[in-house]
This record gives C-alpha cells, structure tokens and sequence, in this order.
C-alpha cells in the first residue's frame, strides 16, 4: 500500500500544473483606481490606435459607467470610446438616437466617440464554429489596433449577468451581430432577432465564440476591466432598470476575460445575504450565466483558475 501510495504522489508530481491567471482588484472605484489597474496589468497601449469599449447605457438608466469616472483612463491611453447600435427598440438603436444618447450621457464631452457600424459592419473568423460561423462587428473596427474592454458588470436579462465576455460580444457586434448571436447563428438580421432567438445555452456558448474572436483579432493588445458598482439586476441596456440593491465592491482587471468574470462572479456568490446580494444571485442562476464562462474556458479564450493580486495592498 505504501509502495502504491508513493507511486501515485510521484505520479501527481511530474502532471502539470494548471496555469493561473491574475485579476488584479482595488476596493476603491476612482479615476486614478482604473488607471492604476491598467497600468498593473503590464500590457501598454503605447504607440497603438486605441478603442475604449464601453456601454453608453440606455436613456433613463442612470447605472452606466460615467465620463467622470473613466476619464481619466480614456485619457491615459488616448483612446476612442466605441460602441454599436442595439438590436432592441431605444435610444440607440438609429444613429440619430445613439448619438443623442452619448451627447445627453456625456461621453463626447470626454473624448472621441466612434459608433463603429455607422458606416457598415464586417465579419472576423471565430474558432468556435458550432452554432456561429463568424462574429459581425462594426466596419471601424480595423481603425483600432488596442482595446479597452471596460465593462460595468451588473446583472442582465437574458445572459444573467454582464461583463467583459459580454462586453467583448455582444457588445462589439454590430446591430446585425447582436442578432446573429442572440439567435445563436439562425438570423443575422437585428429586425428577426426575437423571432429567432436561440435556445439559452446556444446563446450563451455564442457570446463565448464571438468573445473569443475579438480577443483572437486583437491578439495581445485587449485587457479588460470589470466595474462592480451600481450592480442592478438589470443590463445597463435596460431603460428602467431594478433597484440597486448589492453595496459597491471595487475593480478588477486581467488580461484574461474567463478569470476576470469568473472573480466578479464568484464575489457575488461569496457575499453573505445581508449584503443584498440574494437578487443578483438569482438572476445569474436562473439564466444560467456561469455557462457563458464555463464554456469560454472549454473553447480555450481563458481559465477560471486564478489569483487575486490585491492593489489595496501593496
């Protein structure tokens, strides 16, 4: 037995180990946090055409990302805010409303503002071709050479929550890709999307792909940010969303995406009840949101195996 047991401790010690990916975190949500958090990351944006993708927020929710707040970064890497239009009825799904809603929101007062499929849209290959064959973004994506994918994780209606591999997906895609994913390659048309949509694992598999091929376009030049503040159950796409109910916790960020909602999720999951975050849980599980990461882990974008670099405390 002893003979066994030794063979098998020998046997574990020469098997790899899995590799970490590090997700640095800060509790305070500033101007001068987020640019903190980039420049621990290690990857400049020096030299390089930059994107900031962020969402604008639809008119009437007051839970997105403010200009005040991301400032400051924007500035740091003299990058272009960037977005889409929506698939959905609101205030961005013309060009005429979504540059109403960026001037009312703010975001053209800080920087350059560059809706990337006003001029048209194009596909970029995906490597996950099982539902999606492609990913459709917006023409002006080539303009770029480094993004920022600079999310407001909170919860979301139909993929449980938002983050960076939502930002990354859905949120780069055109009006038409927004379709095309949400009907989990059925339609790629935005005016079909809710008579197509896919069944939930499919879609949620499909933001995976998409995610995975604009990290595949940008290869090293993407990091990506998650804000956890004004976490509603509710995307910032939602024009009245739920009523905050979970305290504020920080910022994280990675060059990682998979690591990096994993962490966000997993601090939700971890808060006690009186912390407000039953609601939030909820509606994560009951859409089935962790599938989105499990999956982008099995397709190989990222790893849910991580390490918490804590900025606070150095």
């Amino acid at each position: 037995m002893k003979k066994l047991v030794l063979t098998a401790l020998a046997i574990l010690a020469c098997l790899p180990i899995a590799a970490q990916s590090k997700v640095y975190m800060t509790r305070e949500i500033t101007p001068e946090a987020l640019v903190k958090l980039y420049k621990a990351l290690g990857r400049p944006a020096d030299g390089h055409r930059v994107a900031v993708k962020i969402s604008t927020g639809e008119a009437g929710n007051p839970n997105y990302l403010k200009p005040t707040l991301i400032s400051a970064l924007v500035d740091s890497v003299h990058g272009t805010i960037v977005e889409c239009n929506t698939a959905y009825g609101g205030k961005r799904n013309t060009f005429e409303a979504h540059w109403q809603t960026v001037h009312e929101h703010g975001f053209d007062s800080i920087a350059p503002v560059d809706l990337m499929d006003e001029d048209g849209q194009m596909r970029i290959p995906v490597r996950d071709r099982r539902h999606i064959k492609y990913d459709i973004v917006g023409s002006h994506l080539p303009r770029y050479t480094y993004m920022v994918n600079l999310s407001h994780f909170k919860g979301h209606p139909m993929g449980g929550y938002g983050g960076a591999l939502k930002n990354a997906s859905i949120g780069v895609a055109s009006a038409d890709g927004k379709a095309y994913i949400h009907c989990g390659g059925k339609h790629d048309k935005a005016e079909g999307i809710w008579q197509n949509t896919a069944e939930q694992d499919v879609f949620l598999e499909s933001m995976a792909a998409a995610a995975q091929g604009v990290a595949d376009y940008f290869g090293d030049n993407i990091i990506y940010i998650n804000v956890m503040n004004n976490m509603s159950v509710d995307c910032d796409c939602v024009a009245h969303p739920a009523e905050v109910q979970i305290a504020d916790y920080g910022i994280l960020a990675s060059t990682d995406p998979v690591a990096l909602d994993k962490a966000c999720c997993d601090i939700v999951f971890n808060m006690s009840a009186t912390e407000g975050n039953d609601a939030l849980k909820e509606r994560i599980s009951c859409r089935h949101g962790l599938h989105t990461i499990e999956h982008a882990e099995t397709i190989g974008l990222g790893t849910t195996n991580y390490e918490i670099v804590d900025l606070d405390a150095r």
